[in-house]
């Protein structure tokens, strides 16, 4: 029973190497529904991203959580000093950040933003962000489907 438990906790560590290459050639299933979930991915992205706004990649460096693609990044200080985030978004910043990949999905990792104090913990939890989406709408604004502060309309990369 104790091997299995291993076995298990091992499949759900996924790490890379900030020397690798980005991957290429993966479908969209291979990207997304593939045991890394997507993380892998978002990572590249934040790799990518850093070279196009190295500003950015200053920030977060700094320790700041910058609004990224995914929920999980503060533009301004809130009234409720916690907040919930995706494992995606601590993905993207640590590609943004130059650092390797080191994400635990069953894990809950947290965080606090060195621009703002507000403490995130980011979870693989869907329930999770799902239950705080209600909570902070109000406080935070709808953006009526724009993207986050920071990240702008247009394509990141082309």
């Amino acid at each position: 029973m104790l091997q299995k438990d291993i076995a298990k906790h091992m499949t759900t560590l996924i790490h890379r190497s900030i020397n690798e290459p980005e991957r290429s050639g993966l479908d969209w299933a291979a990207t997304w529904k593939g045991p890394d979930r997507g993380l892998i991915k978002s990572w590249e992205t934040g790799r990518k991203l850093a070279i196009h706004r190295p500003e950015l990649t200053e920030c977060c460096k700094a320790g700041e959580l910058p609004p990224l693609n995914w929920k999980g990044g503060v533009a301004r200080t809130l009234k409720k000093k916690d907040k919930v985030g995706a494992l995606h978004y601590l993905a993207q910043w640590q590609g943004l950040r130059g650092d390797d990949l080191d994400v635990d999905l069953d894990a809950e990792v947290t965080l606090t933003c060195t621009k703002t104090g507000m403490v995130i913990t980011y979870t693989g939890d869907i329930t999770k962000l799902a239950a705080q989406q209600s909570d902070t709408e109000n406080e935070e604004g709808d953006s009526n489907g724009r993207p986050a502060p920071g990240i702008p309309e247009q394509p990141l990369f082309s």
